[in-house]
């Protein structure tokens, strides 16, 4: 009988993620992805944060490094690999990492006063939001956003 590999996570990034590129033409990113649950124990609410580590390939990496940064919640499906490894002292070690094989960007936490003119709300969440990008696709650039108007085109 077949096993399955998935994982599903929705979190948000750690840091930016960190690109590496190779002669071969590929590149990777990698960054941390933070997901929590909260529970109440003996009256006292508990958030429990669990950080695990994304690995992007090609296309996906490219995608991530566009359009992702610290802070950002990010839906990542993808499949569990172990890589076994030596340390300095020669202990064995083991690092399980999430290679990525689909990205969906749900927004940001960033400041985006800061960042961009103001906007319609509906503007920014349609640009923020729900991105859905599979791993053999390259990006577009988002179109532009038209400024708040009182005026439409609507006939009715």
């Amino acid at each position: 009988m077949a096993g399955v590999n998935k994982v599903i996570l929705i979190g948000n990034l750690g840091a930016d993620p960190e690109m590496k590129y190779f002669e071969s033409g590929s590149c990777t990113a990698r960054f941390n992805l933070a997901t929590s649950e909260s529970y109440t124990k003996n009256g006292e609410r508990i958030t429990q944060t669990e950080w695990h580590r994304i690995e992007l390939w090609d296309n996906l990496a490219k995608i991530a490094e566009q359009y992702l940064k610290k802070g950002d919640t990010a839906y990542i499906e993808g499949k569990i690999r172990t890589e076994e490894w030596q340390d300095k002292d020669g202990n064995n070690r083991t690092t399980m990492r999430i290679r990525g094989t689909n990205l969906t960007l749900l927004g940001n936490r960033r400041n985006e006063a800061a960042d961009q003119p103001s906007v319609p709300i509906a503007a920014k969440q349609m640009v923020n939001s729900n991105i859905n990008i599979p791993a053999n696709t390259v990006p577009e650039p988002l179109p532009p956003i038209m400024a708040e108007s009182d005026e439409d085109d609507l006939p009715f």
